[in-house]
């Protein structure tokens, strides 16, 4: 596996979160093959990076259980 470089990421908190302070998910846009994920409270424990049909996946999979 190679070493991704995210030190030049923006991250953003998702949408998703909630205002309180909880449930803090960060992703980093515009990386051409992947999108990084990460906790924003605690965004040294590190990064999870799905692919983005996984991630697609993932969102879609995720807003089904909202309705």
């Amino acid at each position: 596996m190679r070493a991704i470089d995210l030190s030049s990421v923006t991250w953003r908190k998702s949408s998703y979160s909630n205002s309180d302070g909880g449930n803090c998910l960060e992703v980093a846009d515009h990386h051409p093959s992947l999108v990084p994920v990460r906790d924003s409270k605690d965004p040294a424990r590190g990064v999870l990076a799905f692919g983005t049909d996984a991630w697609g996946h993932f969102v879609r999979a995720y807003k089904s259980t909202l309705t």
